[in-house]
């Protein structure tokens, strides 16, 4: 896992060569829709396209409001390698496990579990990963209904090939009741997200209002193959009467933080509209 380095903070960054991909697919225009709000939905659809636009690269964008009957989609169903978020899923795969076996998680389960998630610790999601198994998680991601979603043929988790419309299924199963998670292991997952460590808050939670709870799970890898840097956050919001969840997805970004610009471009479009 690729960190930020301390001297981002102070040095000017050098200029990067843009990746191949940043052409890959023609800007689109996002699809917002509002069974409450008809005129917050169009408003959400500009404001989304405003903030991608001229931006390098791929994004992709779900977003679900359901107390307004609101939802906004763009690229949804365009597969992205995961990077870290996938590491939400892995949890959840490890719980229903633990559910189905009629027991609690162990405390080394726990243990990879809270450094996997709040400090994005690699070998505690292998751990956790190798211990449901892929044939295990493609079982649970059946169950979440995540069907955009597969596991790379090199087996590891890191690259499995996801869509912003399955990861928005993944915090819809965290956030509703449903038959393949009960209410103890979806506060878990959301427990954890909620103390993931300030260097790795950044993305869909900025512009969130003052006192909103805030859940977020990034990933963020170069992996040197031309596709440029593979940046994806996703976010839970609750408070003042609003629950919503953000994913945004990107690759072809020519550096980490130009991806994090790009993805808090969004999110911060989302805040403002949802709370204005």
């Amino acid at each position: 896992m690729h960190k930020l380095a301390a001297a981002l903070a102070v040095v000017a960054l050098p200029i990067t060569a843009i990746p191949a991909s940043a052409q890959a697919l023609p800007a689109a225009a996002p699809a917002c829709s509002s069974s409450a709000n008809p005129a917050l939905a169009q408003k959400l659809a500009a404001d989304i396209a405003t903030a991608l636009k001229g931006r390098q690269g791929t994004a992709a964008v779900s977003l679900r409001y359901p107390g307004a009957g609101l939802s906004c989609t763009l690229n949804a169903g365009r597969q992205f390698q995961s990077a870290s978020v996938i590491k939400v899923t892995i949890l959840a795969a490890v719980l229903k496990k633990a559910q189905d076996a009629g027991r609690a998680l162990t405390a080394q389960e726990k243990q990879w579990a809270s450094a996997m998630i709040t400090k994005s610790d690699n070998d505690s999601a292998t751990a956790l990963w190798d211990s449901v198994t892929a044939a295990g998680m493609k079982k649970f991601m059946a169950l979440a209904g995540m069907r955009g979603t597969t596991i790379d043929s090199s087996g590891w988790w890191g690259k499995t090939h996801i869509t912003a419309t399955d990861q928005s299924a993944m915090l819809t199963l965290l956030t509703t009741n449903n038959s393949v998670l009960t209410a103890a292991s979806r506060a878990y997952v959301l427990d954890l997200m909620g103390k993931v460590v300030a260097g790795q808050r950044w993305g869909t939670p900025v512009g969130a209002p003052a006192g909103t709870a805030v859940r977020v799970k990034n990933g963020w890898v170069d992996r040197g193959d031309g596709v440029g840097w593979r940046i994806n956050s996703l976010g839970v919001f609750s408070g003042k009467g609003k629950d919503y969840q953000i994913v945004v997805l990107t690759e072809g970004n020519s550096s980490e933080v130009y991806g994090h610009t790009t993805i808090e471009g969004v999110a911060k479009a989302i805040h403002k509209d949802l709370n204005s």
